[in-house]
């Protein structure tokens, strides 16, 4: 079974493919992904890493966690769970302010 990882305060320019190089120097990488603004096309400094399996990716929390990673400390651990986050939008979707009638 796969464990994915959270990795925060990544470089801006960190890669998908430098992060999956430096995971994988402690187990099989199933996935490495950056997140990126939608926007802006740029990196959120936060990104995920998927691991083959819970012994390796325990090793890569161990030995990376608050450890420097191109010009960074970063911060690795367990992800967590998506929370569902209600839907927004539409005619009804009150937030304050004027209101028309």
């Amino acid at each position: 079974m796969t464990t994915k990882l959270y990795v925060g305060k990544l470089s801006y320019d960190t890669s998908n493919e430098s992060l999956e190089a430096k995971f994988a120097e402690y187990g099989k990488v199933v996935s490495a992904m950056i997140i990126m603004d939608r926007d802006t096309n740029r990196s959120k400094g936060f990104g995920f890493v998927e691991m083959e399996d819970e012994a390796s990716a325990q090793s890569a929390i161990n030995a990376l966690n608050e450890k420097e990673f191109e010009g960074r400390t970063i911060v690795v651990n367990i992800a967590k769970p998506r929370e569902d986050r209600p839907q927004s939008g539409g005619r009804n979707d009150f937030r304050g302010g004027f209101q028309r009638r």
